[in-house]
């Protein structure tokens, strides 16, 4: 096994760890989980571009492991959809907690990650 590979794989353990954390870490009752990215999402005004930023994260580690840039742009693009939407009041909230960017690109990251190497 490469090192390229045995980093890309830690790094990607990490972002799923990231990704859980931001999207489904806290169990509501009924099952229904929610992360710190919609929590902080709630803030108004400043609480979605954090969110964003923490999401950028990461994007900007898909772009250091070469991720081609088709896979890069859906990427910002859940981001950005996520950003956009999650202003709206009440209903932006419910998409952030529903849509779940982070888990989204850590899937499109692995996904190519894993046809790459076949």
């Amino acid at each position: 096994m490469s090192d390229d590979s045995t980093d890309h794989e830690a790094t990607t353990r990490r972002l799923e760890r990231l990704s859980w954390l931001l999207d489904s870490a806290v169990r509501l009752p009924g099952g229904f989980r929610v992360g710190v990215d919609g929590i902080i999402g709630l803030v108004p005004g400043i609480g979605d571009l954090v969110g964003a930023g923490l999401s950028s994260y990461i994007i900007l580690e898909a772009a250091r492991m070469k991720l081609p840039a088709g896979v890069l742009a859906r990427m910002g693009l859940n981001v950005l959809l996520e950003l956009g939407i999650g202003i709206i009041p009440i209903f932006g909230d419910l998409f952030d907690f529903a849509f779940k960017a982070n888990r989204r690109n850590v899937r499109l990251m692995t996904d190519y990650l894993r046809h790459k190497s076949k």
